[in-house]
């Protein structure tokens, strides 16, 4: 399993890049602002090849690049349909005004990319070699989800599955919630219901931040302990 990871640049949001290994297929996990010359990169250096983007939620920091990844490769970009309008309206999920400069930037203008596919709840997605159930996993934002990969041994055995888990779950703490779509009853029930019956071994890949595990998590972190 190939799993490689790095900020973007001025939000450090996570973005992943998961294939079976070296020479494979691989999915493009929140292509945020500027990592298309390190993603292309990590793609050259590993022999990749992109058949998906994924997102874990529609907030820009998460999204800015994925139009120009997705046309490039001519891949889908997948999202939960109630962050879908995001895409091309992403001053509607961070409460400004459209047209108003986002990191500093003013005339920006989005669009989706020409194949946007839909997530739901349970949902199983298997791509590039890879199994993900989708968890709907709202509280963020509405359209939130998390993507359980079932990670296999090249054995055939069994290794930890791993959580790419947006800004729901971070080492420590949670994602915000007091933007338009947020809401603490939500994600409440979302630490509740998704991330709190996952296996303590369970590898958490969170979209700002160092790695952590579930177990690691229930102990430590704050909102999960409250809730249990």
């Amino acid at each position: 399993m190939l799993i490689q990871g790095f900020p973007s640049q001025m939000t450090g949001t996570n973005c992943f890049v998961v294939a079976p290994g070296p020479g494979e297929q691989c999915v493009v996990i929140d292509p945020g602002y500027g990592v298309t010359g390190q993603l292309d990169e990590v793609i050259a250096e590993h022999r990749l090849h992109p058949v998906a983007v994924l997102l874990t939620h529609g907030h820009l920091d998460h999204t800015f690049s994925v139009l120009p990844v997705c046309q490039a490769r001519d891949v889908p970009a997948y999202i939960h349909p109630r962050d879908r309008s995001q895409l091309a309206d992403p001053w509607s999920g961070l409460g400004m005004r459209p047209g108003e400069p986002i990191f500093g930037a003013t005339g920006l203008t989005f669009a989706e990319p020409d194949d946007v596919r839909e997530l739901s709840h349970g949902g199983r997605l298997e791509l590039a070699g890879l199994a993900m159930t989708v968890r709907h996993a709202p509280g963020h934002t509405g359209g939130s989800v998390v993507f359980d990969l079932d990670a296999a041994a090249p054995t055939g055995g069994r290794l930890a599955d791993v959580l790419f888990a947006g800004d729901v779950l971070f080492a420590g703490s949670i994602g915000r919630v007091d933007l338009p779509g947020g809401s603490m009853a939500d994600m409440n029930d979302s630490l509740r219901n998704v991330i709190l019956p996952m296996a303590d071994e369970v590898i958490v890949c969170p979209g700002h931040g160092p790695q952590t595990t579930i177990g690691r998590e229930r102990l430590t972190n704050p909102f999960l302990r409250n809730l249990t």
